[in-house]
C-alpha cells in the first residue's frame, strides 16, 4: 500500500472524549501492542481494532512518524511506522455513527551516547582545594535509565543518575597529594536490562591530573649579609614542606645575574647552594634573591648585601732580633677606614657606650720598649675595628719579638744542693736560660771529674763532692757551684747491728725459758699441798674403830 504521511494530530479534547465515550453498542477502538521499546530509527507494526458493527465505520492511525498500511479489513488496519526518531504515543481512533472513540500506544525510543568527555583538566590543582570534573554527555536515551561514573585510574569515586536533559554531568573532588599523576576518566552506563537487554558503556579519554602543596612561608635564605673583598662565600635557599619537590625550580640571584648552583630535591624538600668570589668589580650594595617555582606558583625571598674591603692592620716591630738592653719600637697600622683599638702594651680604646670620654679613633698607634730576657718570644698583639651598616668587624696580627742575651743560671733554673741516697734513681736537673740557648758542663772542683745531667740510675758515693757547673754561649758565660751528697752505710756498722740483735734474740729465749721451769716447779708444789690437805681431812672425818 502507498506511504502515507500522518495526519495532524486530534485536539486533545475531542482525543479525551473518544476515549471516555464508547460507541454505540458499546463499541470500542483497539491498539496493538499498546507498548514498544525501539533504538532510534527503527520501525513497529501497529494493529488499529474496532467493534464496531456499523458499515460506514471509519478508522485511522494518528502518529508523528512515518507509517505505511500495509494490510486492512472491515474492522482493523495494519500499519508499519518507520523511521522512529524520539517517544511518542500513536493514537487509533474510529468514526463509529455519529460517534468518535481512541486508543493509544506507548513508543519508548534507547540510543546510546554519541559524546562522553570529561572536560581539560586544570594544569595544576592545588592540595586541599576541590576540584570541579564536569562530564559532557550528548544523547542517549531513556535518560531515566542513564548514568555516569567517574572514575580515578579503576577506583570509582562517584556515580550519578542523569536527570532530564544535562549537556554536562558536575563532580566535586578534594584534591590530595596521592592524586598527583593520577588518571581520571567518566563513562556512561545505559541500562536496558529490564526490557531484555544489556548494560551498555562508553567511555572517555582518559585526563591526568598534577596536584602541588607549598607552605605559606616563603624561601630561607642564609649567608652572610656582609661580604669581604677577596673572600668565598657560600648561601643557601631551602624550602621544605613543598611537593612534590622534584618538579620544583629553585635558583638565585645576585645583582641580577644568575649564579651556579648546586641543587637538592627529596620528597618535600629543596634547597640550592652557590658559591661567590666577591672581588673588588662587584657593586658594594648587591640585592641576593631566592626564586622558587612551583605549579605557576612563585615565592621569593629577598636580602640587602654589602660588599666592604677590610685589609688586617700592619704590625711592625723596628728590629725583630735585638740584642738585651738594645730599645725596640712596635707600630700597628689600620687601613681603608678602619681604626686601632688593641695594641698591648698600650692602654685600649674604651667603647663609646661608656661614660668616660673614648680616646679619639686612630689609624696608628705605636710605642717604645728597652728589650730584656722577659721580652724574648714576647707576643704583641694588634686588633683593628671597621664599622660597616652599624656592625663592628675586628682584624687581628701578631709578631714575636726575640731578645739575644748572656747565659743565666739562677737557682731556679739548677738548685745549689742535692741530697740523694747511694744506690738510688735521681734526675739532676739544671737548664741554664738565654738567647742562643747555653750549653752547660758540670765537673768536681778537687780532681775534674764530670757530673751527669739528667736521669742518673744508680746514685754512688763516689759522686759526692762540691761541682763547679759552667753555662756558655756566644753571648758569654756564667759559673755556679752546686753541692751534691750521696748517703750510704759502712759494712761493719751491719755486722755491729746483726750481732746486738742476735744477742737480743737469745737473752729473750732465755728468759722465756726459765720463766717456764719457774711456772711449772710452782704449780707442782701448789697441787702437792692440795693433795695433802684432801688426805688429812679425810683422816679427821674417818669413825673410831
Amino acid at each position: 500500500m502507498a506511504s502515507t504521511r500522518a495526519r495532524p494530530m486530534l485536539p486533545l479534547l475531542l482525543v479525551l472524549l473518544a476515549v471516555v465515550i464508547p460507541g454505540p453498542g458499546g463499541a470500542q477502538v483497539s491498539i496493538h501492542p499498546t507498548e514498544a521499546f525501539l533504538p532510534r530509527g527503527g520501525s513497529v507494526q501497529v494493529n488499529c481494532s474496532s467493534s464496531c458493527e456499523d458499515e460506514n465505520l471509519s478508522l485511522g492511525l494518528e502518529t508523528n512518524w512515518l507509517k505505511d498500511e500495509l494490510e486492512s479489513g472491515h474492522s482493523w488496519k495494519l500499519f508499519e511506522l518507520s523511521d522512529i526518531g524520539e517517544d511518542s504515543r500513536p493514537l487509533c481512533f474510529e468514526n463509529c455513527g455519529t460517534t468518535q472513540s481512541s486508543a493509544s500506544a506507548t513508543i519508548t525510543v534507547y540510543s546510546f551516547p554519541e559524546r562522553v568527555e570529561l572536560d581539560p583538566l586544570p594544569a595544576w590543582q592545588q592540595v586541599g582545594k576541590n576540584l570541579i570534573l564536569r562530564c559532557r554527555v550528548d544523547g542517549g536515551a531513556p535518560r531515566s535509565q542513564l548514568s555516569v561514573v567517574l572514575l580515578r585510574g579503576n577506583e570509582t569515586l562517584s556515580r550519578q543518575a542523569v536527570d532530564g536533559d544535562p549537556k554536562a554531568i558536575t563532580f566535586t573532588v578534594l584534591a590530595s597529594r596521592g592524586d598527583h599523576g593520577a588518571n581520571f576518566s567518566c563513562f556512561t552506563e545505559l541500562d536496558l536490562r529490564p526490557q531484555g537487554l544489556s548494560l551498555f558503556k562508553n567511555v572517555s579519554e582518559v585526563r591526568p591530573l598534577r596536584t602541588f602543596d607549598l607552605p605559606t612561608r616563603v624561601p630561607k635564605l642564609d649567608g652572610p649579609d656582609l661580604l669581604e673583598v677577596g673572600t668565598q662565600q657560600k648561601f643557601l635557599c631551602s624550602l621544605e614542606g613543598l611537593f612534590p619537590a622534584s618538579e620544583a625550580q629553585i635558583y638565585l640571584e645576585m645583582g641580577g645575574q644568575m649564579l651556579t648552583l648546586e641543587s637538592t630535591n627529596s620528597r618535600d624538600f629543596v634547597s640550592a647552594t652557590a658559591s661567590v668570589e666577591v672581588t673588588e668589580k662587584l657593586d658594594r650594595t648587591l640585592q641576593l634573591r631566592c626564586v622558587l617555582e612551583l605549579a605557576n606558583q612563585t615565592l621569593k625571598t629577598e636580602k640587602t648585601l654589602r660588599i666592604y674591603n677590610f685589609s688586617a692592620p700592619v704590625l711592625t716591630l723596628s728590629q725583630p732580633e735585638v740584642s738585651e738592653g738594645d730599645q725596640v719600637t712596635v707600630k700597628c697600622e689600620a687601613h681603608g677606614g678602619a681604626q686601632v683599638m688593641l695594641l698591648n702594651g698600650t692602654s685600649p680604646r674604651p667603647p663609646t657606650s661608656q661614660g668616660t670620654s673614648p680616646r679619639p679613633p686612630t689609624s696608628q698607634i705605636q710605642f717604645t720598649l728597652n728589650a730584656s730576657p722577659e721580652d724574648h718570644k714576647r707576643r704583641f698583639f694588634c686588633s683593628a675595628v671597621l664599622e660597616v651598616d652599624g656592625k663592628s668587624l675586628f682584624k687581628n696580627q701578631t709578631l714575636e719579638l726575640h731578645v739575644l742575651y748572656g747565659p743565666h743560671l739562677d737557682k731556679k733554673d739548677c738548685l745549689g744542693n742535692w741530697t740523694w741516697q747511694e744506690g738510688s734513681q735521681q734526675t739532676l736537673t739544671c737548664h741554664p736560660q738565654g738567647n742562643p740557648a747555653p750549653n752547660l758542663t758540670c765537673s768536681r772542683k778537687a780532681d775534674g771529674v764530670p757530673l751527669p745531667i739528667g736521669m742518673v740510675k744508680s746514685v754512688k758515693r763516689e759522686m759526692n763532692g762540691t761541682y763547679e757547673c759552667r753555662a756558655f754561649s756566644s753571648r758569654g758565660s756564667i759559673t755556679r757551684d752546686v753541692h751534691l751528697t750521696v748517703l750510704y752505710h759502712d759494712q761493719n756498722t751491719w755486722v755491729i747491728i746483726v750481732g746486738m740483735l742476735v744477742l737480743i734474740i737469745s737473752a729473750f729465749v732465755i728468759v722465756a725459758c726459765v720463766y717456764t721451769y719457774y711456772r711449772q716447779r710452782k704449780i707442782r708444789i701448789y697441787k702437792l699441798q692440795k693433795a695433802q690437805e684432801e688426805a688429812l681431812r679425810l683422816k679427821v672425818q674417818a669413825p673410831p674403830h
